[in-house]
């Protein structure tokens, strides 16, 4: 494996600069075609569950949420770019290298979620696929096939982002631009609705995009550039994630809003199931990227371990994860990624780019711990949860119990457009800026 192409086994070894923007664009465009973000998007037409959005007004919470959270995202890129570290070990500067354990455990837990929800996606649309020929497949044997081709994925992460922009990507948008053509002419009925839960959409999609935050620099390190890192996220991502989420709001309509069919328009569209087993196949790219990144995360706490024993052992556990996941608790976990990743990335935004940061930032191994950066990230959690629409999950009362209590005990009332999201960057950036100065005073 010649070190000047491919990604290297320990973090003792140096990042090849080996990712053009045409690379970076490919990777982050795959990424925003989600079949995921097919489903997904009920929790964008109606994330309050009793006042569905109109059309329009989902289409811009869609371009909304996009393109400040894909912001986020490439900015987040940057920095992994310029210092060469993975997103996990590039927060030793933030926290300290023994600080830095607690979000890397924190993204250890969400890849391997992500990773699991993904290969759960992948089945159910080969299930679907095969039962339009009649043919019934179980469950578990897609998941296994999906994990496997996960799995060796990882094992040549640069030659996997390659194969994606010379073969992959065309394919996608020729499948994409068929899709719409077959949907929207099919005249999808997306009924009147309103605007008042436009800021809880707008919510989502910034929480569906900065769940990439985390991962941002673990494949940004590989850049040639600063700019065609920032530029291969923002053109990638951000016009692939509202094609996605379009293409959702217009199947579900075609279904009465109901997710557990939302894939039947796909496959029954003229070739449907050989552009349907397009995108299927090709979503083995997002549970490749949190399999690679818990890989990453973990070198943080092993830096000496060779990534592919991690990633061989990582597409285990999320292929036995997605086994048994539970499906419905989506929108709740893309909640909690939202309130903890968007105030950190906010943290490290302020304190890297306003603060010189990138003249000073440590991180080694014995990086010393900066507990006053936990402040802010810990107030813009508390900020997100005090704005938020709460999870009506059974398992998660006793979650929206605390918050209502904590917003009845100040006399609180949020209004719907608020924004958590917003609110929480807002917090962590300000409580960051000013003990900042404070620190220099």
């Amino acid at each position: 494996m010649s070190k000047s192409t491919e990604a290297p086994l320990t973090l003792d070894e140096a990042p090849p600069k080996a990712l053009g923007v045409l690379d970076q664009g490919a990777l982050w465009a795959n990424l925003g075609v989600s079949l995921l973000g097919f489903s997904g998007a009920i929790a964008l037409i109606d994330p309050l569950g009793d006042r569905p959005l109109s059309f329009l007004a989902a289409i811009a919470a869609a371009v909304v949420g996009s393109v400040v959270g894909t912001a986020m995202v490439a900015l987040a890129a940057i920095p992994g770019q310029q210092t060469g570290a993975p997103a996990m070990v590039l927060l030793r500067g933030l926290f300290g290298a023994r600080l830095s354990y607690v979000p890397t455990v924190l993204n250890i837990v969400q890849m391997l979620g992500w990773g699991a929800f993904e290969l759960w996606v992948i089945a159910q649309g080969a299930q679907a696929i095969a039962g339009s020929f009649g043919v019934e497949v179980p469950y578990a044997v897609w998941v296994i096939l999906g994990g496997v081709i996960t799995t060796a994925l990882t094992i040549r992460p640069l030659g996997a982002v390659r194969l994606l922009r010379r073969y992959v990507t065309a394919g996608v948008i020729i499948s994409m631009i068929w899709f719409a053509v077959e949907l929207f002419s099919r005249g999808p009925s997306v009924g009147m609705g309103t605007w008042e839960a436009f800021a809880p959409s707008v919510d989502y999609v910034i929480a569906l995009s900065v769940s990439w935050v985390p991962v941002a620099a673990d494949f940004a390190r590989f850049s040639r550039s600063g700019r065609a890192a920032f530029a291969g996220v923002v053109g990638g991502y951000t016009i692939a994630q509202v094609a996605c989420l379009t293409l959702g709001i217009a199947a579900l309509a075609l279904v009465g809003n109901d997710p557990d069919k939302v894939w039947d328009p796909f496959v029954a569209a003229s070739l449907g199931w050989l552009f349907f087993g397009i995108l299927v196949l090709r979503e083995t790219d997002q549970p490749f990227v949190n399999v690679y990144s818990t890989a990453m995360s973990l070198q943080n706490l092993l830096p000496r371990l060779d990534r592919r024993v991690i990633s061989a052992g990582t597409g285990v556990v999320v292929t036995l994860l997605a086994i048994f996941v539970e499906a419905d608790t989506y929108t709740a976990f893309l909640g909690l990624i939202g309130a903890v990743f968007v105030p950190m990335f906010a943290v490290l935004a302020v304190d890297y780019f306003l603060l010189g940061g990138a003249r000073r930032w440590n991180t080694s191994e014995d990086a010393p711990s900066r507990w006053l950066m936990v402040v802010p990230w810990v107030l813009g959690f508390a900020a997100w949860w005090m704005l938020a629409a709460l999870p009506i999950a059974e398992e998660l009362k006793w979650w929206t119990g605390f918050w209502t209590g904590a917003r009845e005990l100040i006399g609180f009332v949020p209004q719907p457009w608020m924004s958590a999201a917003v609110g929480a960057f807002l917090v962590s950036g300000l409580v960051t800026l000013a003990l900042g100065v404070l620190r220099r005073r």
